[in-house]
């Protein structure tokens, strides 16, 4: 652990997202309005660079899902960011429900002007066709589940559990094409895989989970060093004095990683720290917001 490289190898591009790809470019023929879902804690991360490309000319609308999770400053910065970049955002938590009437509004005012001329030319009661895209993991069938007000798609926790096509009638204006999540194929960089394991997006088996807990600690104390020590009751000199040992870095925050394995109880027999249950324990906490709402991704 504590002669960890500083770099790791991340390629994940499951065979049925190639074929999803090429399904996306044909549905998009029938589509009016293209949600783009995210994870608020990585905006950037969580955008599949081949989404602008192939719905160029179609009607966009970003969604930083689960808002709950992420800094409410940083949301709002977020939200102007794709504002100014000509590209309407609405922030939504898939598990409460909150936003998702918004998201609706904002597909009707997208479409207000199309709908108009349509309505002057003899054709009303055209539905609006929306598209639901994302990379797997950010929420989508909750999302979809949300915004229809049922429960007939298979919501789970973990990546890519979406795998069909099929049509949702949301209310008399709107329906909804749901498809399974895309990831493309190389990262941009290697923080871009990371904040992507951080958040669960990749699967824990692809790196190991206590790789990711380790750069995740790490991530967490230039920013956020206050919320590991309110999480796991751990006095902030001590934090620093680990910190300030004449030794390398990775080698401190190794130490620091078993001190919150030890607040938290995870011990094997004979006193040693148990690094798998300790990282599972850092992995839950920050996906599940029990170390604060943190957005990794920030508007400078």
């Amino acid at each position: 652990m504590d002669n960890r490289q500083n770099q790791a190898n991340i390629n994940w591009y499951p065979g049925h997202m190639a074929k999803t790809r090429r399904q996306i470019i044909e549905d998009l023929k029938l589509i009016d309005v293209v949600i783009e879902l995210l994870d608020s804690r990585i905006p950037i991360s969580s955008r599949n660079p081949d989404i602008e490309q192939i719905t160029k000319g179609k009607k966009r609308i970003i969604v930083l899902n689960k808002s709950d999770l992420s800094d409410e400053k940083q949301n709002k910065a977020w939200v102007e960011y794709f504002n100014k970049n000509n590209i309407p955002a609405v922030l939504t938590d898939s598990n409460s429900g909150n936003g998702i009437h918004n998201c609706l509004k904002e597909i009707e005012k997208i479409m207000d002007e199309d709908l108009a001329k349509l309505s002057q030319k003899g054709r009303t009661g055209r539905k609006i066709r929306v598209m639901i895209l994302g990379i797997p993991n950010v929420g989508k069938s909750s999302f979809i589940n949300r915004v229809a007000k049922k429960t007939s798609l298979e919501v789970a926790n973990r990546p890519g559990v979406t795998r069909t096509k099929q049509w949702i009638r949301v209310n008399e204006k709107v329906e909804l094409l749901d498809t399974p999540g895309v990831l493309w194929p190389k990262f941009e960089s290697e923080e871009v895989g990371f904040n992507l394991a951080f958040t669960g997006t990749i699967k824990d088996d692809i790196l190991e989970r206590t790789e990711i807990a380790f750069y995740l600690i790490k991530k967490l104390l230039d920013k956020h060093k206050l919320n590991i020590c309110q999480r796991y009751k751990i006095n902030e000199e001590d934090i620093d004095n680990i910190l300030n040992k004449p030794q390398d870095e990775n080698s401190n925050i190794y130490e620091i990683m078993l001190l919150i394995g030890k607040k938290r109880g995870a011990i094997m027999s004979g006193g040693r720290i148990d690094e798998e249950k300790t990282a599972r324990l850092i992995l839950d906490d920050f996906r599940t917001g029990k170390l604060g709402k943190i957005t990794l991704e920030t508007i400078k």
